[in-house]
């Protein structure tokens, strides 16, 4: 017992050390405490209140990771190692964090603008509980450099999905989303934590960072080391949805509420890139590493990713269906600037990530508004709705433009900093995959045109079905009021990248 003890004082010491930089994931801890007791004391009656706590918490979360950088700039990397090597805050974590909960607010707001979860019987408390709580999860996917880290939150991660997914649990198709993503994502889980036990049994480590890791893996056997981070790969591409884990999203998308849609289409696939990134790190800067190739990995993948979800799109006719499709395309595209192994790639990326955050939850606020006033959920229920609704369809337009990455978008210059990253590193070692991203890149971004192309054919140019008079509610204004602000903030960053570069 003695000999613990200098061994129990030094991580106590490193504990204590660590919580000055863990201070907006204290402040999410409590934040969850608030709004869960909230709930309890109130009972029904404090969706609104726990609403307005969720908001303002996160909003003091935000100026908590903002003092990060401050905390970061004491450091001569920039970066600094937390409970024991658990974990890793650096420039890259908190401008994903940023982003993570800057858009957490927006989709607080969303859901309780949602006709139907607002006519839910159980209420919206418990969902701002879970949203908050997820959003803590998020936030150590962010950090994590130890694989039980990883594996404890991406488990919380999908937990809180699981529970948001299935929300509406009286009406039959969304109960089946959320049956269907539960059991993808057991199976997901299973098959990483498989993995994880076979890098663990191969170098005695689970840290990234940790001495042993490379090396161990570089003495190992190159076939079982493939498999082993294969293996540990599908837990990420679970939450990334790139081929072959993309199979639980359509249902999913479709199945979940809209709001809950924009959420997993966004956040945790925001986080999901953050951890992938903290995995490649490690490998890709060790000259000696050549058991498993990841550039060869990471292009074959999103060459797949990017065709598969851009062509099934084409075929679709649910609104929800196709940005379902179109989010796994993104996913593709967006492992371009991965694959490149470069800061450039990682600020392009981070950039990507952003403007597509906030045009897909613009495109999924207007489906929620053209569901709630006419019940439009599928392009022939589109018809003629553009000259009804003229604001709204014009924002959807401007979104679409924005998502297929037409130029004077955003979506534009994301993908033309994505493009121009891989590009300068394929100009300095000409690899092939790295050609061959930048050509799938192209041709599925024109083949993207045909299914956007499609909402505002059907909105402005077939004519319209049966009329259906609906009254204009307060949440329908604010959807429509929310969702313009961000087809501008779209238009806005397309002009003038360097503010958003600027706070990225």
């Amino acid at each position: 017992m003695n000999d613990l003890l200098p061994s129990l004082s030094l991580q106590l010491s490193n504990t204590i050390g660590s919580l000055p930089y863990f201070n907006p994931e204290i402040y999410l801890a409590v934040l969850f405490l608030l709004v869960l007791v909230t709930d309890l004391i109130f009972g029904r009656q404090s969706a609104w209140i726990c609403r307005t706590i969720a908001i303002a918490g996160l909003f003091i979360v935000l100026f908590k990771d903002l003092q990060q950088i401050g905390l970061l700039l004491q450091h001569a990397d920039g970066s600094v190692f937390l409970f024991n090597n658990m974990l890793l805050l650096h420039k890259l974590a908190v401008s994903f964090k940023l982003i993570i909960d800057f858009f957490a607010i927006i989709l607080i707001v969303y859901f309780g603008l949602d006709k139907r979860l607002k006519e839910h019987q159980k209420g919206l408390s418990d969902l701002y509980t879970i949203v908050v709580a997820s959003v803590l999860g998020l936030h150590l996917m962010v950090m994590s450099v130890n694989l039980l880290a990883v594996y404890l939150a991406i488990e919380m991660v999908s937990l809180a999905s699981y529970l948001l997914a299935a929300y509406r649990s009286e009406n039959g198709f969304s109960a089946e989303a959320g049956l269907k993503y539960v059991l993808f994502g057991a199976v997901a889980s299973a098959i990483m934590l498989y993995g994880i036990s076979l890098l663990y049994s191969l170098t005695g480590t689970l840290g990234y960072f940790d001495a042993n890791l490379v090396p161990g893996l570089i003495a190992a056997n190159p076939a079982i080391v493939s498999v082993a981070i294969i293996l540990t790969l599908v837990g990420i591409g679970f939450k990334l949805s790139f081929i072959p884990m993309h199979f639980w999203v359509p249902d999913v998308y479709q199945g979940a509420p809209t709001p809950v849609t924009a959420y997993l289409s966004t956040l945790p696939k925001i986080a999901g890139f953050a951890l992938l990134i903290n995995l490649l790190t490690p490998f890709v800067f060790n000259t000696h590493w050549v058991a498993f190739d990841f550039r060869l990995f990471l292009s074959v993948i999103g060459i797949i990713t990017m065709i598969a979800g851009n062509f099934a799109a084409v075929w679709q006719k649910n609104i929800k269906r196709i940005l379902a499709y179109s989010s796994i395309g993104h996913t593709g595209f967006a492992l371009m600037a991965v694959a490149t192994f470069s800061q450039q790639g990682v600020s392009a990326l981070t950039f990507y990530l952003a403007v597509y955050v906030f045009a897909n939850i613009g495109a999924l606020m207007l489906a929620s508004y053209f569901a709630d006033l006419t019940g439009a959920e599928d392009l022939d229920a589109y018809r003629g709705l553009g000259l009804k609704y003229p604001l709204a369809s014009v924002s959807f337009v401007m979104i679409l433009i924005s998502l297929t990455g037409l130029p004077v978008s955003a979506g534009f210059n994301g993908k033309l900093l994505v493009f121009s990253s891989v590009y300068s590193v394929y100009q300095q070692n000409h690899n092939i995959w790295l050609l061959l991203l930048m050509v799938t890149g192209a041709l599925t971004t024109v083949v993207s045109l045909f299914y956007y192309i499609k909402i505002p054919l059907y909105l402005f140019l077939k004519k319209p079905a049966a009329e259906t008079e609906v009254a204009e509610t307060s949440s329908a204004n604010w959807l429509l009021i929310i969702s313009f602000v961000l087809a501008l903030v779209v238009l806005l960053f397309g002009i003038f990248p360097t503010y958003l570069v600027g706070l990225l």
